[in-house]
């Protein structure tokens, strides 16, 4: 897991119980499908480049 920084997220369980479901439907872990979202909304706010790879 080299490059990759841990750290404790406090969510709602109401979101969690959403997320968990969107990423069984997208075939991701729940940890996955939160890094996809990040990056897609940092895309979106013209905070990072668009990267056509990390469109899973």
């Amino acid at each position: 897991m080299a490059g990759k920084k841990t750290f404790i997220l406090r969510i709602n369980p109401d979101t969690m119980k959403l997320i968990e479901k969107w990423a069984s439907d997208e075939f991701r872990s729940i940890n996955g499908q939160i890094e996809w979202m990040l990056n897609k909304c940092l895309a979106e706010a013209g905070r990072k480049k668009k990267d056509v790879n990390s469109e899973q």
